[in-house]
């Protein structure tokens, strides 16, 4: 099985229909096709193989999804990085991956050649750039140009062959990359399009960044059913609602920061909108006044995901909302789901517990970590670290999100990677980060700390120094507080939620107990 193989597919039988639609560019399937297929040439006629790590370090633009499907042609695997990354973390990503290619883009040249000579793993010829400016690398329109659109030959691909690597952090020097199949990929296609209504004449509107996983919880099934998908460059309110009326849109996900910017946009209007027969909320809890407001706007339309990028999901469908709008829903066919507590134990309904799950997109590990991979599947189990129950007609509901994770427009932070650089600071004694609720990310990163004796620095320069060294822009955090001493339980664990819950409480103008 070859994901490639649905370009190819669709380019036969669907060839004159809207395939991917960028900016002023709408290019049909046949045409996709030979896009993608001078891209996989391209790459081969440099010397790609099978198995060879393609990095991209790109913004949302044609030649990040050439670049996807063309390594699924060849059985490269492509390796999808976050521009917001800074020197440190990229050169950790890239070595952890072993990428030997790197697709970047005009403004991202000085930044991957400041890590390049560190690198031993990149190809002489590796770095390819998009746009007019090739700089020190190849240029990608003048590879992929001169190159055949004939179907590539490369090796045969197998179902359990790598598709992709997706880092679920990595700012550390313990990246976590999560390592999907071809397969993965094709069940994320099949199911979720099963599950969200799709058809071949949906249309889905996409406008966050690809690179991140849920980007391919409409982007597989669109890829799989050879629908249309319109993808923007970046998010903008207002102009979203405009491409949703433009190009007729059908099917959306967004992330909670980006619902509440939509309702509040100056062109919001059932009008405007009226094409949609899903919105999708995924990422974060979206609060319960947004999914009220939205449900008035556009009625029965509204689905929630809860899921995580190593292989388990739950949906909330639309029907299902009226009655159950508190609940992030039930797995989809072929997913399993249980509630242990911390014997290992299935709980009874209405019991909290981990949250724990298998099926189709059950990851195969983390690259090069097997001793992680045996923390997180157990017989088979996808232990998620996330408490949740679930009501006597089996819908789930969540209590907390992983326990020290937070979410913030969508990006999983993690609080571990920041508390290791406000350590560094002399004047620091202990660091505990955490997210606090914000209108526009969902949640932002708040430090507190405890001082070194006989130090001085205020919060306000220790926010400046920490958000100086921080290795991508969503670690920034919104606030410092200096505390005498952390709340702490009896094994002296600091107590994180009571800190949280402090600053929500003086947030709110309420007494803080």
């Amino acid at each position: 099985m070859n994901i490639g193989s649905l370009f190819t597919r669709h380019s036969l039988y669907r060839p004159n229909h809207p395939a991917v639609v960028f900016e002023d560019r709408c290019l049909s399937w046949a045409a996709f096709n030979r896009r993608i297929n001078k891209a996989a040439n391209a790459l081969l006629a440099l010397g790609l193989q099978k198995g060879d790590k393609v990095a991209t370090l790109l913004p949302n633009c044609l030649e990040l999804l050439e670049i996807y499907w063309a390594a699924a042609k060849t059985g490269a695997v492509v390796v999808p990085l976050s521009t917001l990354l800074r020197p440190a973390a990229l050169r950790t990503l890239l070595n952890d991956s072993e990428s030997r290619f790197v697709v970047t883009s005009p403004e991202f040249v000085d930044l991957v050649t400041t890590v390049r000579p560190d690198l031993p793993a990149m190809d002489p010829q590796g770095l390819i750039v998009t746009g007019a400016a090739a700089g020190d690398g190849l240029s990608y329109q003048a590879i992929t140009e001169g190159a055949p659109d004939s179907e590539p030959q490369g090796p045969p691909i197998e179902d359990q062959d790598p598709f992709n690597i997706m880092y679920s952090s990595g700012t550390t020097g313990l990246p976590k990359g999560i390592v999907h199949t071809h397969l993965i990929r094709a069940m994320y296609g099949a199911c979720i399009a099963s599950a969200l209504r799709m058809t071949p004449e949906s249309v889905t509107l996409h406008a966050g960044a690809i690179v991140f996983n849920g980007a391919f919880v409409d982007l597989m099934p669109t890829m799989f059913l050879g629908a249309t998908y319109v993808l923007m460059r970046q998010f903008d309110a207002e102009l979203y609602i405009e491409t949703v009326a433009r190009h007729q849109a059908t099917h959306v996900i967004l992330v909670p920061s980006q619902i509440v910017a939509i309702l509040n946009a100056p062109n919001c209007s059932f009008e405007k909108l009226q094409s949609l027969q899903m919105v999708m909320s995924l990422g974060a809890p979206l609060h319960m006044e947004h999914k009220e407001r939205l449900n008035r706007l556009l009625p029965g339309r509204f689905y929630e995901l809860y899921g995580l990028t190593e292989g388990f999901i739950t949906i909330l469908d639309k029907l299902d909302y009226p009655r159950k709008p508190k609940s992030v829903g039930v797995p989809p066919p072929l997913f399993e789901m249980k509630i242990l507590d911390e014997k290992g134990q299935e709980v009874p309904p209405g019991t909290v517990g981990e949250i724990c799950g298998r099926g189709p997109i059950l990851m195969p590990g983390y690259y090069k970590r097997p001793d992680l991979t045996a923390e997180a599947i157990r017989n088979g189990w996808l232990h998620s670290g996330d408490m949740g129950y679930v009501d006597d007609d089996g819908f789930l509901y969540l209590v907390d999100r992983k326990k020290d994770m937070i979410i913030s427009g969508g990006v999983n932070v993690y609080p571990r990677d920041i508390e290791e650089i406000i350590v560094q600071h002399p004047s620091v004694r202990e660091a505990a980060v955490f997210g606090l609720p914000d209108e526009k990310w969902g949640e932002t990163p708040v430090a507190a700390v405890t001082l070194n004796p006989d130090t001085r620095i205020t919060e306000t320069d220790l926010k400046e120094w920490i958000n100086e060294r921080v290795h991508a822009k969503f670690q920034r955090v919104s606030r410092v507080v200096i505390l005498p001493e952390f709340p702490r339980n009896v094994a002296g664990k600091i107590l994180k939620r009571e800190m949280r819950q402090s600053l929500v409480q003086e947030a709110s103008g309420r007494p803080v107990s």
